[in-house]
């Protein structure tokens, strides 16, 4: 039999040839002008050329879009018969995910043809996550069947070697995940090892007293413990309850009870019941619908991986990447030969803004209620405290035992994995009072010394529209700056109609100005844009036109307005530093290795406060007026302090008018010489005075290791803003 081989440049061999042939009575040696052009016959196309092409061209095809199932209808019929296509697809299935596989290429060669078989050379490259490109040259078998060309496969097709008794195997070196840690290297996540207390309950001598003991250490009660392992094989190691190395060797004289039984692992610990959670965030198994995504960046599958927060922020900066060895195995799973070998590369750790006194100093200010806290270090933008309460410990999703904390957890009402800090978008009640006077400073032709009078309720939309301030009885004559510091309504009201009949879009393109109706621009955490209502959103929102009502709500930081309290820490800290605007950031910096270098955060300004340095000198008087004068609405809550704070109190309503309203205090300190911006929102407390404002003290107090001074009964206040 004649064997036609054929290079897969064309996709039919064909012959054409073009010659002279000299006539019969043409003279030897005649000048090749005189030669009459003839065209010797075509030999006829072998179609089988084609055909077996074109299937091998298919089936290599489908293998690159990993198509297994195109791949097994092109098997011959008799191949068919007895592989069934689970198992065919299996086999490719298998190494590929055994390679950590990306995709597949192939580069088909030649084309040999032998009657009724064939064969086409190709080279196959694997390109990996963890080894890189895998090379090899192989060879696809075609086989004509009933007419028909068909694919005569045979698993070494997959990779040269490869059959029955052959296999891919690959051995992982995986390297420890790098630590977060807060300023001056103070802890966030570190490692730990921890230990699975657990029973055998077949080597059980004395059951009360194991109960005992495994509740004592455990905190759970001995019904909790018993119910743990009923039912379960008696041979079995049944875990119960997780604690630290340190906790087990405290309590080595109950743990060593016949029955029970220990096992160490490597684990991640969160210091002080999970500091910072909603920044640091935790670390889990790696989420069903990720599995994929995360084998193909060369994953073995079974590690843990950052879930939230910095951790999965940073999630290839701390898990560094794996390395390990491929090669082939026997059937009896011995070593073959090797195929690739890549070196782990260790994680980086993360150096982050935060000051983890002044982290939990504001997490246990706030306790279990819903609201947040955020200090900003003024002179950068870095974050310095970013609190969401509830808090959570965030231990509970690294410790396997803690099944029933987490279902709790995930289903509170009070939504404690909801960032607030970030995500939370609030009115900001008189707190917007600083931009308003802002404005009318700079654009509404006002002074600092511009009177007013407050009687207690304003008319200027028509008495059927009266509106009143929180003083019942009024503030009497007052001075534009004074307005601020004893945070008159009426004057504020007014402010917002004397700036919308000048132009509607004044007060808008303040609070632009400021920082809100915008992210921020952090960089390692989820954030809401918040809004600032225009006529032209108003229109396009709600199809109606923008009237002076709803800048005289803006004007007070109430109507549509929504703001994060990072918007609001931000705004204040840019008050503060002389009117610069910086981009939040929470990593100072990420360590370096051989390969890449040490990363330094530099601070960014994003903006400068459109207002004259006099006229921020009259706002920072304001509000350090809020603490320290007679009139300041919160004057009374920081008496006795030897930390001067600037601030402005808030109280906005709610959108249930059932509800109590959100108590805000958004200040710098010390006052004299700004360094730290913070702003504190708790949701449905009450007045910025009673609530937000003495907790802004608490957080002082508890940082700086003073006596803490109780937040006031809300329900004996009568106070307001």
């Amino acid at each position: 039999m004649k064997v036609i081989r054929s290079a897969l440049l064309f996709s039919l061999l064909m012959l054409t040839a073009c010659t002279s042939r000299l006539p019969d009575d043409t003279p030897a040696g005649a000048p090749p002008q005189q030669l009459a052009p003839a065209t010797l016959p075509l030999p006829t196309p072998n179609p089988d050329i084609h055909a077996s092409e074109t299937l091998g061209r298919a089936f290599l095809s489908a293998w690159e879009e990993a198509d297994y199932a195109q791949m097994y209808a092109l098997l011959a019929p008799s191949l068919r018969a007895g592989l069934a296509q689970s198992d065919f697809e299996q086999a490719y299935r298998t190494p590929f995910i055994s390679t950590t596989g990306v995709s597949v290429t192939t580069v088909p060669k030649m084309l040999e043809l032998d009657g009724a078989q064939a064969g086409i050379d190709f080279t196959v490259t694997w390109h990996t996550a963890l080894f890189g490109n895998l090379q090899s040259d192989n060879r696809l078998d075609l086989v004509k069947e009933n007419a028909q060309w068909w694919v005569n496969w045979r698993k070494d097709t997959i990779w040269p070697g490869l059959g029955d008794d052959l296999a891919f195997a690959a051995e992982y070196q995986i390297p420890p995940r790098a630590n977060i840690y807060a300023k001056n290297d103070a802890g966030l996540a570190v490692p730990v090892t921890l230990v699975t207390v657990g029973v055998v309950p077949n080597q059980i001598t004395d059951e009360p007293a194991v109960l005992t003991a495994l509740a004592q250490v455990l905190g759970m009660t001995p019904e909790t413990v018993q119910a743990s392992y009923a039912q379960q094989p008696s041979h079995w190691y049944i875990p119960i309850g997780e604690i630290t190395n340190e906790e087990s060797l405290a309590n080595e004289a109950l743990l060593t009870l016949p029955g029970i039984a220990r096992r160490d692992r490597v684990g991640r610990l969160y210091p002080l019941d999970g500091v910072g959670a909603h920044v640091v965030g935790w670390i889990s198994s790696i989420p069903a619908e990720q599995y994929t995504d995360y084998r193909q960046r060369g994953y073995r599958g079974d590690e843990a991986v950052g879930i939230s927060g910095l951790e999965a922020w940073g999630e290839a900066i701390l898990a560094g990447r794996n390395g390990g060895r491929l090669y082939l195995v026997n059937a009896a799973g011995e070593y073959v030969r090797g195929l690739a070998e890549r070196k782990p590369e260790r994680g980086r750790a993360i150096h982050a803004t935060l000051d983890r006194d002044l982290q939990y100093a504001a997490e246990q200010a706030l306790g279990g209620r819903r609201g947040a806290v955020v200090a900003l270090d003024v002179h950068t933008g870095a974050i310095l405290a970013l609190v969401s309460g509830p808090h959570f410990d965030s231990n509970i999703f690294v410790r396997p035992t803690d099944e029933l904390q987490r279902q709790y957890l995930l289903n509170d009402p009070n939504h404690p994995l909801i960032n607030r800090a970030t995500q939370g978008q609030y009115p900001i009640g008189s707190v917007f009072k600083i931009i308003t006077l802002a404005a009318a400073l700079e654009a509404g032709g006002m002074t600092a010394t511009s009177p007013f009078y407050c009687p207690g309720y304003w008319d200027g939309l028509g008495v059927p529209n009266r509106k009143l301030c929180w003083a019942k009885d009024g503030h009497g004559a007052i001075n534009l700056k004074d307005s601020l510091t004893a945070s008159c309504n009426v004057t504020f009201y007014e402010i917002g109609r004397l700036l919308d009949n000048k132009d509607a879009e004044l007060l808008p393109t303040y609070g632009r100005s400021f920082g809100f109706g915008e992210k921020t621009g952090l960089q390692e955490l989820s954030e809401a844009a918040g809004l600032i209502p225009t006529p032209a959103w108003k229109k396009a929102t709600y199809q109606i036109g923008w009237g002076t009502g709803d800048a005289v709500n803006l004007a007070i930081g109430q109507g549509y307005l929504l703001a994060t309290p990072l918007q609001v820490a931000r705004a204040v800290a840019a008050v503060a530093n002389g009117g610069v605007l910086y981009r939040p950031y929470l990593i100072e910096r990420i360590d370096g290795n051989q390969e890449i270098p040490e990363h330094i955060t530099s601070p960014m300004s994003v903006g400068q406060l459109p207002i004259s340095q006099e006229n921020l000198r009259t706002i920072q008087e304001a509000m350090l007026g809020v603490t320290t004068a007679p009139l300041g609405t919160a004057h009374h809550r920081f008496a006795g302090l030897n930390i001067l704070v600037a601030g402005k109190t808030g109280t906005a309503e709610p959108a249930n008018e059932n509800d109590l309203p959100h108590s805000w205090f958004a200040g710098y300190y010390p006052a004299e010489a700004p360094e730290v911006a913070m702003a504190i929102v708790v949701e449905n407390a009450g007045e910025g005075s009673t609530v937000a404002a003495p907790m802004f003290r608490q957080v002082l107090e508890i940082y700086y290791g003073l006596p803490v001074t109780p937040l006031p009964d809300p329900s004996t206040v009568t106070e307001g803003d």
